[in-house]
């Protein structure tokens, strides 16, 4: 099978993330904004195409005073940088339809290579004969790697947030 075109279902689709709050618990939050350029062939995304791009300032921790601290300068600086982007550099197939996705991740103006883990859920039809592709993603990144480093010492010792955010998507595409 050749790559093809996909269009990201956002409906079917989930863009995820969690954090270390107080050194004791995890924060989790969503991305309701995003896009995808995806051209593959779903059972063997080696030679896939992929772009995606994330509005940051469509945050939800599901508190607003926290997701417009984190619109601001003190983080994500929305005025100045208002998506994260990632484009595929290198898929190799680590057998079972899992892939180790490397790519150039692009956020607060930042862009470094990281890699993510991609599983093939599989495809199928849906009521109306659409064509559909399922996928997970999942890893982590440091935030003081793209210069989002604010935080606050704990009386009790540690910081209030932590460095390593963890990533998470739940991908359904529609073959275009």
């Amino acid at each position: 099978m050749t790559n093809t075109k996909w269009a990201i279902d956002p409906v079917h689709s989930s863009v995820d993330f969690s954090i270390k709050h107080m050194m004791i618990a995890n924060v989790k939050g969503t991305f309701n904004n995003f896009d995808a350029v995806i051209e593959a062939n779903p059972t063997d995304l080696t030679s896939a195409n992929i772009e995606f791009t994330v509005d940051l300032a469509s945050i939800d921790t599901r508190n607003e005073d926290r997701d417009n601290h984190l619109r601001s300068a003190d983080f994500f600086d929305v005025e100045n940088h208002p998506s994260m982007t990632f484009k595929a550099t290198k898929i190799e197939s680590n057998g079972d339809n899992e892939y180790d996705l490397t790519g150039d991740l692009t956020l607060h103006g930042v862009t470094k290579s990281e890699t993510f883990t991609v599983t093939y859920e599989g495809s199928g039809k849906d009521p109306w004969g659409n064509e559909k592709a399922g996928f997970t993603v999942e890893g982590s990144v440091k935030r003081s790697d793209y210069g989002l480093t604010w935080n606050s010492a704990l009386e009790t010792g540690g910081v209030l947030v932590g460095d390593k955010v963890k990533i998470s998507l739940d991908v359904q595409a529609a073959k275009a």
